[in-house]
């Protein structure tokens, strides 16, 4: 008789972990599950992370589609550009863009990679 085929995995990665087959001990049980809950934990922490910098990076990329102009494909894709040339987190070049909006300067390194990478489009 065939087995029934597994239920769909979690969409979760920290929870698509093989089990092994062999029953366990409590130790590695409980060994499994604090690994299992530290993965969680980092999980959750870089999803807070993603969000809290989600919105500076969408009001930059609007900036870069009106100055561009472009899409917002190309409008990411230049931020990632920037980022990745000036050697500066992709959040702290969108915080950067948006200060110009208040009257602050783009520091050099920012300034020189944005206009290398709008030149190309």
């Amino acid at each position: 008789m065939a087995s029934s085929p597994d239920p769909d995995p979690v969409l979760t990665p920290a929870l698509n972990q093989q089990r092994d087959p062999e029953p366990q001990s409590a130790e590695d049980e409980c060994a499994d599950e604090v690994a299992e809950i530290r993965a969680l934990r980092t999980e959750v922490n870089d999803l807070h992370r993603a969000m809290e910098s989600h919105p500076a990076i969408d009001q930059a990329r609007g900036m870069l589609m009106t100055l561009g102009p472009c899409t917002a494909d190309e409008a990411w894709e230049v931020l990632v550009e920037v980022s990745q040339h000036s050697n500066t987190k992709l959040r702290a070049v969108a915080e950067e863009l948006i200060a110009t909006t208040e009257g602050e300067p783009l520091p050099g390194e920012i300034r020189a990679a944005l206009s290398a990478a709008l030149e190309k489009r």
